[in-house]
């Protein structure tokens, strides 16, 4: 049995567990299995690794992202750039090893959301705001970055070179065209939330993206949408990165 999972804190609900399990019985995956491993300390993996044999592959969620980055043998270069992990291949055993197998990390975040950010864009979208600046937002970041899109990051503590919620003015939105929220403010349960934005100065040329699926519909793009933006959550990113997430975990042993 191939074995698979997820490890973060809390776990009370997965997008990547319902995936998986569908998607091996959608594609008549046999011999593998998708499990959930909530881990408070990421100290603790060393342990559930030698506990789980069978684990071909992890992804990494909140709040391990960029602790687990001391655990392994190889980032590649993406999740380097973002500071950050979501993916990990465990291959065979190797001498090298910083423990019993050979831990390679990856950033598979990134990919999702440029290839669900791309289509979308316009000459326009030369700027963009992006709200908060956790784990969340360090894909965000490099694919700005390697699309060439200016950005500015607004976060609720001060930063040198970050705009405050509340400092937040009309001319700043119709300066940035795109606009992305990588904050949980508005995720289930809490759907009558929004980031604190002068929504009121978006227009028809904006393009308002939210990490968050669930709702699929946040109140942050629902006012979005009520200015004529176009909108766009974080569902297909999130399919993007599983799928890459598993062409990683099944590339054959041979292959860089």
């Amino acid at each position: 049995m191939k074995k698979y999972g997820l490890i973060g804190y809390p776990l009370s609900h997965s997008f990547s567990k319902r995936y998986f399990t569908e998607k091996f019985e959608k594609e008549n995956i046999m011999g593998s299995q998708y499990e959930l491993f909530p881990i408070e300390n990421i100290d603790a993996l060393p342990t559930l690794l030698k506990e789980n044999q069978e684990l071909c592959g992890l992804n990494v969620t909140v709040p391990h992202k960029i602790g687990v980055l001391n655990y392994l043998d190889r980032v590649e270069s993406g999740a380097k750039a973002a500071g950050a992990v979501n993916c990990i291949r465990i291959g065979q055993k190797n001498v090298n090893a910083k423990h019993d197998f050979m831990l390679e990390g990856y950033n598979t975040d990134i990919y999702g959301f440029e290839m669900s950010l791309k289509p979308l864009l316009k000459e326009y979208h030369d700027e963009a705001l992006v709200l908060g600046d956790g784990g969340a937002a360090k894909a965000v970041k490099c694919v700005l970055e390697e699309l060439g899109i200016r950005y500015k990051l607004v976060t609720r503590k001060p930063a040198p070179g970050n705009l405050l919620f509340n400092e937040l003015k009309p001319h700043h939105i119709a300066r940035h065209k795109l606009i992305i929220n990588t904050t949980p403010v508005g995720m289930s349960p809490n759907i009558d939330e929004c980031p604190p934005v002068p929504y009121e100065a978006i227009t028809g040329e904006h393009l308002l993206y939210d990490l968050i699926y669930n709702p699929a519909e946040t109140l942050f793009l629902k006012k979005g949408a009520e200015k004529g933006a176009v909108i766009k959550n974080g569902y297909e990113m999130l399919v993007l990165q599983a799928e890459k997430s598993w062409e990683i975990w099944t590339k054959k042993e041979d292959q860089p």
